[in-house]
């Protein structure tokens, strides 16, 4: 079996990029160890977005910042759960880093999946998500994944110990490609307030094209449903969120090059996620992902 950093060795020529990649994985992994400790409850803070803080979210967002600048090859964060972004001691350091550390917050009272995505930027934000050196994710649920890209395919780890019981991450699945023409979906919002052409649309992945439903409220475990069962994953703009309500920068962009690059496709309802320009690091986009086929049927409901 191999290991993700003899994997990075193989597949990603940049050895300040594949340090920071295999970081990640195993800096994740040490910050799982402490959640018990900050499992329930708020600060009784509100973010920039004026959302309630979890204690998990906060402690979690600090260890995951501060152990991404002690790799060394970081100079500025942006995380969701920080109003301005940190810069780092070394601004020589060769990457950008958005973060989302803890995506699905809201389900952790009730013990479900949720997880921590990242991008990685050569230059400072705002970009294109087409500028991406690397994206991935960690999911953090009844067995710990790691996936990344960096345009070179999407590829799957999995937690797993060692004869001397040393906890690594090995290959589970190399260059995953979404099955066609896909299994399920899962889409956020209320439905009573998205638009009549989308609101059939989705009736029709019921009627028509006959997906199941697979929605926990976590973005990155929804996500990972349809990478591994082909499908779609959608939120769309509301009537009280028009301009959507997932980050950009922080969940869209870094979640939509691991999709495309597993043979899917994303779409902001305008263009792919990877091509929207924005000049603000906090705005909200709609969002879709998924097989090409239910893309393109998407666009043709909603032109």
């Amino acid at each position: 079996m191999q290991t993700l950093a003899e994997h990075l060795e193989k597949h990603v020529e940049d050895p300040a990029l594949r340090h920071l990649i295999n970081s990640f994985a195993y800096i994740s992994l040490d910050a799982q160890h402490h959640f018990p400790k900050y499992l329930r409850g708020t600060l009784g803070d509100r973010n920039k977005y004026g959302e309630a803080v979890a204690q998990l979210d906060s402690w979690v967002n600090g260890y995951l910042c501060d152990s991404l600048v002690k790799t060394g090859v970081v100079r500025k964060i942006y995380s969701e759960e920080l109003d301005s972004p940190l810069i780092a001691t070394s601004q020589s350091a060769p990457f950008v880093v958005t973060l989302d550390p803890l995506d699905g917050s809201s389900n952790i009272v009730s013990n479900n999946a949720f997880g921590s995505i990242v991008g990685v930027y050569r230059e400072d934000l705002p970009q294109k998500g087409r500028k991406l050196a690397a994206a991935f994710y960690k999911l953090y649920g009844p067995v710990n994944t790691f996936v990344y890209t960096v345009g070179k395919g999407t590829h799957e780890f999995v937690k797993h110990y060692d004869s001397e019981g040393k906890a690594q991450f090995m290959l589970l699945a190399e260059s995953l490609s979404l099955p066609e023409p896909g299994e399920v979906f899962g889409i956020g919002g209320d439905p009573l307030s998205w638009e009549p052409n989308f609101l059939k649309f989705a009736k029709d992945l019921f009627r028509v094209e006959k997906l199941k439903v697979r929605y926990s409220g976590t973005f990155v475990a929804d996500f990972s449903q349809v990478l591994h069962r082909g499908g779609i994953f959608s939120y769309p703009a509301t009537k009280k969120s028009p301009k959507g309500k997932l980050r950009l920068f922080y969940e869209a962009q870094p979640m939509a090059f691991i999709m495309e690059q597993a043979g899917g496709a994303s779409w902001s309802g305008k263009e792919s996620l990877l091509d929207v320009e924005e000049s603000d690091v906090d705005a909200r986009t709609p969002l879709h992902l998924g097989n090409s086929y239910l893309i393109g049927k998407l666009k043709q409901a909603c032109p």
